[in-house]
């Protein structure tokens, strides 16, 4: 049989169900498969050729067995995420680095600046955001995006906060975080999230950046992986602050620690210049904190 002689219908219907066309004989003018041909297949004895499990479709499924569900109709924002996650995961070689970061000195900076702050209160987000912009110019070549013609390495760094959505997840950009202050960074990842969430963003302020960080610790989620956002190379999977077991001094202790895993391009980013990264990133939260607000 020729191939694709069926009706739209027929087309669609054979996705839906997950039949392969070129096993149907169809009754239609010439051969065509109709609506009635697909109707008299039984789906369990026509499987489709073997395809991706991504391909199963789950409408189809729930249909099938009969389970309750509400179908909520994907936005066009919503599509985009998930076209461009699925290409950075099949597509990216991704890798992923941890480290165990003590922030005590952090939280007693944070502390005291909030006590004398007017107008603003800093969160711990706010001097990740600039911790991750400060290494990426202590770590240059980890400041990169990967192109089949050259490695593109950035002069500043634009960092990029994940922020949840009704639509789904979104990126807005704290540009040039490593020269704002963190009172600045404070103010402006709160507008920029709002209006993320009301969908007012202009394009140039979620497009771009040159690396993304996002937070869970909020959730109560202790560590995670993160997928790259293209054509960035890195992102950095922030987990909860929390009391945990740590030896300081040549002693146990009770230390308040956070989880960071970056996950990296290993086309642009090697092991050892990730590596190298997370130790200028982990030095400027736990050990000099109070250069954050320089």
């Amino acid at each position: 049989m020729p191939r694709n002689i069926a009706s739209p219908l027929a087309r669609r219907l054979a996705k839906e169900k997950g039949l392969d066309l070129s096993r149907i004989q169809g009754s239609g003018p010439h051969g065509r498969i109709v609506k009635a041909d697909l109707d008299k297949t039984p789906v369990a004895a026509m499987p489709a050729k073997s395809a991706p499990a991504s391909s199963i479709d789950a409408k189809a499924m729930a249909d099938a067995y009969q389970m309750p569900y509400k179908a909520i109709p994907n936005s066009m924002v919503r599509k985009v995420i998930a076209k461009r996650l699925l290409e950075s995961k099949q597509t990216v070689p991704h890798y992923y680095l941890a480290i165990h970061c003590d922030i005590d000195k952090l939280l007693q900076v944070r502390k005291e600046v909030n006590e004398n702050a007017q107008g603003y209160k800093l969160s711990v987000n706010d001097f990740i955001i600039k911790a991750a912009a400060m290494a990426q110019l202590k770590v240059p070549a980890a400041n990169v995006s990967w192109t089949e013609e050259a490695v593109l390495q950035y002069s500043r760094a634009d960092i990029s906060v994940a922020v949840a959505t009704p639509n789904g997840l979104i990126t807005p950009i704290i540009k040039d975080a490593s020269n704002k202050s963190l009172k600045d960074i404070s103010n402006e990842i709160k507008d920029l999230a709002a209006r993320a969430r009301e969908g007012k963003l202009k394009p140039q302020e979620f497009q771009g950046g040159t690396m993304s960080v996002s937070n869970l610790g909020m959730y109560g989620v202790n560590e995670f992986t993160a997928i790259i956002n293209p054509p960035q190379a890195c992102i950095l999977a922030v987990g909860a602050g929390e009391q945990r077991a740590a030896v300081k001094d040549g002693k146990l202790a009770v230390a308040n620690m956070m989880t960071c895993t970056a996950s990296f391009d290993h086309r642009a980013i090697d092991g050892a210049v990730g590596a190298e990264y997370l130790a200028a990133f982990r030095k400027l939260i736990e050990e000099t904190p109070v250069a954050l607000l320089l």
